[in-house]
């Protein structure tokens, strides 16, 4: 319970830093200042309140979102290279919102948000429904080897529609890098019921997941219904990841590594990995955001690019860490 609380300190400071520093240094005495008392006369009070706040808490929500939705689908699938693009999530969102584009002429990111998360649903309705025939259901290796297919074939059919057209490409292209930035807060007060509902549902499951941990056979012994189970993961990572990706494009490494993270301080209880995931995620996701900011003055390089930069070796050094918890 203590390490829960270190790690909410540290998204304390992480937001904090993530309001006070970028291509215009604002001290955090200006910040508390524009909290309590907006002058809108005051250049500094507008950034934080018109840009930085709007990307705070969109990193925040953002991230939480993608490390519970990791740690779910490593959970289900019992695979510890799972992240949530496994279910076919990010492709289907991507082609959703290149619909968008492309039909509908959706130019603003509040707009992509609800195609965004159509197709994710969508996506991961289609790969649950294929890796459930045959025998045994959806079993964790069906439901690799669907996502897998059903991801190969929706990439295509966006690469065919940005082919053809230029004009979608050029707009596509800067949500497809992923990125804080460029949103409002109307964003995320959008997102905001898909990913509490999700999040609800994939802290809950913690239980359950404790249990498919030890085999289904195991887990039906002890009174989980194991289909039910993997239906209610499965909507909750398509609810944080569909949300997530639809506000943010694609983000690499978060959902993937942090649950690794995650599990080495808690051990393998879904039960702490899930909160711990939760509140770790944004961490990493604002502090990705903060050195893309700084890193070549007075431009930005998005945290679509930063993240896997600093996710690689961090998922490196767990991968190789002595004391690092098996699944």
């Amino acid at each position: 319970m203590s390490g829960l609380g270190v790690a909410l300190v540290a998204l304390v400071a992480a937001a904090a830093v993530s309001t006070s520093i970028g291509t215009r240094a604002v001290p955090l005495s200006t910040v508390v200042d524009a909290l309590l008392h907006f002058d809108p006369r005051d250049v500094d009070h507008l950034a934080v309140r018109e840009l930085r706040l709007p990307r705070t808490a969109l990193g925040i929500v953002a991230g939480a979102a993608l490390g519970l939705a990791g740690a779910v689908m490593q959970g289900v699938t019992r695979n510890p290279l799972a992240d949530p693009g496994i279910l076919g999530v990010n492709a289907g969102a991507a082609l959703f919102v290149v619909v968008g584009i492309n039909v509908f002429g959706i130019t603003a990111v509040s707009g992509y948000l609800w195609f965004g998360l159509v197709g994710a649903a969508l996506a991961a309705f289609l790969v649950y429904a294929v890796s459930s025939l045959g025998r045994g259901g959806a079993t964790p290796v069906k439901l690799a080897l669907a996502g897998a297919a059903v991801s190969a074939a929706l990439m295509s059919l966006t690469t065919a529609i940005l082919l053809i057209d230029t004009d979608t490409f050029d707009q596509f292209r800067f949500w497809r890098v992923g990125s804080l930035s460029g949103r409002d807060g109307t964003v995320v007060v959008q997102a905001l019921p898909f990913v509490a509902v999700g999040a609800a549902l994939a802290l809950v499951s913690g239980r359950m997941l404790n249990a498919l941990a030890l085999g289904e056979d195991t887990a039906r012994s002890l009174g989980q219904n194991v289909g039910r189970g993997r239906a209610l993961a499965a909507l909750s990572v398509v609810l944080l990841c569909g949300a997530a990706t639809a506000m943010c494009g694609p983000l690499a490494f978060i959902g993937l590594a942090v649950p690794h993270l995650a599990r080495l301080i808690t051990g393998p209880n879904y039960r702490w990995i899930l909160p711990y995931s939760m509140v770790l995620a944004p961490c990493l996701l604002l502090a990705a955001d903060v050195v893309g900011r700084v890193a070549i003055p007075p431009s930005e390089l998005q945290v679509g690019l930063i993240t896997p930069i600093i996710g690689a070796p961090v998922f490196i050094l767990l991968v190789r860490a002595r004391t690092m918890v098996e699944l």
